[in-house]
C-alpha cells in the first residue's frame, strides 16, 4: 500500500469516528461538516482508484 492510499484510508477512518462522535453529542453543525468531509474523501479516493470499505 502506498503512502497516498494509507493516508486517505486513515483520514476516512478518522473522519468517520469524528462524525459518529458529533452525532452522539448532538452537534448537528459539526456532523454536517464531518459528513461533507467524508463525502469529499470518498470522492477523492474513487478518483484515484482507492477502494474504501463500507463500514
Amino acid at each position: 500500500m502506498d503512502a497516498f492510499t494509507a493516508g486517505i484510508l486513515q483520514r476516512i477512518e478518522s473522519t468517520r469516528s469524528d462524525l459518529d462522535q458529533a452525532r452522539r453529542s448532538g452537534d448537528d453543525f459539526l456532523a454536517d461538516m464531518e459528513q461533507a468531509e467524508l463525502e469529499d474523501l470518498h470522492r477523492l479516493a474513487a478518483e484515484h482508484g482507492v477502494e474504501v470499505s463500507a463500514a
